[in-house]
C-alpha cells in the first residue's frame, strides 16, 4: 500500500517532511521537496495529482456551492439537473468536484471550499453580496449560474427568464385565455421576479387586464406551496372566473394542478395550467405539463468550460451568457 511512511523511507526524509511537501504548508528544503516529488511520481501516489499540484500550483479540484434557503437543495429538480451536468462535464475534463449546499446564505460553505484549495468555484443560485465579496478576497476564479452580481467582470450564466415569462403569456393569451391567475415564486429570487415581469409586460402590451389582484405571491417555490396558495385563493379564483394558471416554476404549477384535480376541475378542459423549467416530472404526469424549458444541461456544461478557461488564464469572450428558453406545449393547455 502506498502511504506517507513508504514515501518517507524511499525519499530519505521524515514523515513530517513528506506531509509538509504534500500539504504545501510549513518549510521543506528544495532538495527534500525534489526527493519527495520524485518518489511520489515513481509510486504514482494518489493520483499523481498530488505531485502535479505541487509543481503546477493546481489541485484539479473545483468546488460547487448551491445556495438556497428552502429544502430540497441538491435534489431540487432544477438545481439537481445543473449539478448533474457539471459533474459529467468536470469528469470529462479531469476535474474532481467538491459539492456543498447552504440554505443559510453564510460564509461557512465558501470557507470550506477555499480550505480544500480548489482551483475554481461554481456558485449556483442567488448569493448575498457579502458572500461574493468574501470569495473575491482570495483570488480564486468563480462563475455564477442562475444568479448575477453587479461586481464588474464576473461571469454569470443565466436563462432569459423575462423572455420566457413573456412567451408563457403569449401562449396562454394566444389560446384565448383572458382571465389568467399567476402563482409567483419568491420575488427576491431573480428568476421568479423576471418571469413575472415578462408575463406582466406581455399582458399589459396586449391591453389584457392583469394586475396585482391576479397574482398570488408565494413564500417558496415548492409543490406544497403551490398547492397551499391555490387552496388559500380558491374562493377568489372562482369568483373571478379564471380559465388559466401560470406558475413561475413547474413545481408550483403542479401543486396548483393537484388542488384543481382534487376539486374535480378538468385540466385543461376547465382550467389550463402552465409552468416553467421543464423538470422531469412535468412530462410524466397526466395531463403532462405545458412549460418553458430551461437548458440546465447547457448551463452546467458552459460553467465548467468557462471556469476551466479562467483557471488556465485564457481569455473568456463573454461575461454575461444568457440562454434562450423554449416553449414546450403539452396536454395541460388547450384553446379556450
Amino acid at each position: 500500500m502506498r502511504n506517507i511512511k513508504e514515501i518517507a523511507q524511499l525519499s530519505g526524509v521524515s514523515k513530517s517532511t513528506v506531509s509538509r511537501v504534500i500539504s504545501g504548508s510549513g518549510y521543506a528544503s528544495q532538495e527534500a521537496r525534489d526527493k519527495v516529488l520524485k518518489v511520489i511520481q515513481e509510486l504514482q501516489y494518489k493520483p499523481n495529482a498530488v505531485a502535479r499540484a505541487m509543481v503546477s500550483q493546481r489541485t484539479h479540484n473545483i468546488g460547487v456551492l448551491i445556495y438556497r434557503r428552502e429544502y430540497p437543495v441538491a435534489s431540487h429538480p432544477f438545481y439537481g439537473k445543473i449539478l448533474d451536468a457539471i459533474l459529467a462535464s468536470a469528469s470529462s475534463m479531469n476535474y474532481s468536484v467538491f459539492v456543498t449546499t447552504d440554505h443559510e446564505m453564510s460564509l461557512r460553505s465558501a470557507d470550506f471550499m477555499l480550505e480544500k484549495r480548489v482551483d475554481g468555484l461554481i456558485l449556483i443560485s442567488r448569493l448575498e453580496q457579502n458572500v461574493i465579496d468574501h470569495i473575491g478576497k482570495f483570488g480564486v476564479p468563480y462563475i455564477m449560474v442562475n444568479g448575477s452580481t453587479d461586481v464588474p467582470g464576473v461571469i454569470h450564466i443565466v436563462n432569459r427568464d423575462q423572455s420566457g415569462g413573456l412567451e408563457a403569456a403569449r401562449h396562454l393569451s394566444g389560446l384565448g385565455h383572458k382571465r389568467i391567475f399567476m402563482l409567483a415564486g419568491p420575488q427576491s429570487h431573480r428568476s421568479h421576479h423576471l418571469r413575472l415581469e415578462g408575463f406582466r409586460a406581455y399582458m399589459n402590451g396586449q391591453r389584457v387586464e392583469f394586475g396585482d389582484s391576479d397574482i398570488a405571491y408565494l413564500l417558496s417555490s415548492t409543490f406544497e406551496e403551490g398547492y397551499r396558495m391555490m387552496k388559500e385563493h380558491w374562493e377568489h379564483f372562482r369568483s373571478r372566473a379564471y380559465t388559466a394558471i401560470f406558475g413561475t416554476n413547474d413545481m408550483i404549477a403542479l401543486g396548483a394542478m393537484k388542488f384543481l384535480m382534487e376539486h374535480s376541475i378538468s385540466v385543461p378542459g376547465q382550467v389550463a395550467v402552465m409552468g416553467f423549467d421543464d423538470n422531469d416530472v412535468a412530462s410524466i404526469l397526466t395531463p403532462s405539463l405545458t412549460t418553458v424549458r430551461v437548458d440546465t444541461e447547457k448551463m452546467g456544461r458552459l460553467a465548467c468550460v468557462m471556469l476551466d478557461k479562467l483557471i488556465r488564464h485564457e481569455p473568456v469572450e463573454e461575461t454575461a451568457v444568457e440562454l434562450e428558453p423554449e416553449l414546450v406545449i403539452r396536454d395541460s393547455t388547450q384553446r379556450f
